[in-house]
């Protein structure tokens, strides 16, 4: 199979009669990076589901002999669970899975087939090539997976934490081109960031930085990501207002039709941007003792050595440090 490096395109081929169903994507990042998109719940919670559904991890345990058990979340708040058991790991180049429905409990539905799944990571010019192979016991198993509409809503998954993060990103690097060190507060909205950050630039009396507010209807357009939806066009990708003292408001909206989940508590972190990686990770290990890791520090496919956690008194911090390794 030869991918189209250029156009990024989900490539789906279909071998019924062998029971297997093969689905082959290039992304413009690292392996290393790539890889934590596919084993970090908090990312995988943001791109799994086609829109408008969402995912929600129950628990996940990504090490041989564990699993990931999480639901997919409708508009109507209907729910459908299902269950990834890891069989096999081998760091940064591939994993495999048994993969099946279950109720809340992770108890096996029987009205439909497993599948086994193998998802390879292969270093190709200056990204990644992924090859997920779908196989399974009997060809009638994967019929039914394709008639649930598997071919079309995991091609629109595989777009969505890459068009929303990269993108995010890169307007973040654009405003901020060097290490010197600083700290932000950065603050998540569900659809009112313009409202919120008008207001507070009336009491500050500064202007946004850069080119001011950003929208989700920003985005280019690009071959293998689905298209932004229209009721969010207008919505706050990334917008950034310096008040006092040379400190920085930054913000987006966190649209449930892109897959976030915004609950009051986890809608403001304190940002700090070390200079160095070794501050970095000295702040983090000493700040996150005794409190939750949600997202340990890793090197992130936008570029970023990046990392989330709440401290041990509910404070949430996010560490973000652009120096390379």
């Amino acid at each position: 199979m030869v991918s189209n490096v250029e156009t990024q395109e989900t490539q789906v081929v279909k071998d019924l009669a062998n029971k297997k169903i093969t689905i082959t994507r290039y992304f413009e990042a690292e392996p290393e990076l790539v890889w934590l998109t596919w084993t970090e719940p908090e990312l995988l919670d943001q791109w799994w589901a086609p829109r408008p559904w969402q995912t929600e991890t129950k628990t996940m345990d990504f090490k041989k002999g564990g699993h990931w058990l999480y639901s997919m979340v409708g508009p109507n708040n209907e729910r459908h669970w299902a269950r990834v058991d890891f069989d096999k790991i081998d760091p940064q180049k591939s994993f495999e899975t048994t993969d099946y429905f279950v109720d809340e409990k992770g108890v096996k539905n029987t009205e439909f087939g497993e599948t086994r799944w193998k998802i390879a990571f292969r270093a190709m010019g200056s990204g990644t090539e992924i090859t997920v192979e779908i196989t399974s016991a009997s060809e009638a198993n994967l019929q039914q997976l394709l008639a649930m509409g598997f071919e079309t809503g995991f091609t629109m998954a595989l777009g969505n934490l890459e068009q929303y993060l990269q993108a995010q990103f890169k307007i973040r690097k654009q405003l901020k081109t060097n290490t010197k060190p600083r700290v932000t507060t950065y603050l998540n909205f569900p659809g009112n960031t313009e409202e919120a950050f008008k207001f507070y630039r009336s009491v500050f009396g500064t202007e946004f930085s850069g080119e001011g507010i950003k929208r989700f209807g920003d985005i280019p357009p690009e071959a293998g990501h689905p298209p932004v939806p229209d009721p969010i066009k207008k919505m706050v990708l990334h917008v950034e207002l310096p008040i006092l003292g040379g400190h920085v408001l930054m913000a987006t909206d966190a649209p449930k039709e892109m897959g976030m989940t915004l609950t009051q508590g986890n809608n403001m972190h304190i940002c700090v941007e070390p200079s160095t990686r070794a501050e970095t990770k000295k702040l983090f290990d000493a700040l996150s003792s005794g409190g939750n890791v949600t997202m340990p520090l890793a090197d992130m496919f936008f570029g970023a050595y990046f990392g989330e956690f709440t401290d041990r008194y509910g404070i949430n911090w996010m560490f973000n440090c652009i120096e390379k390794p």
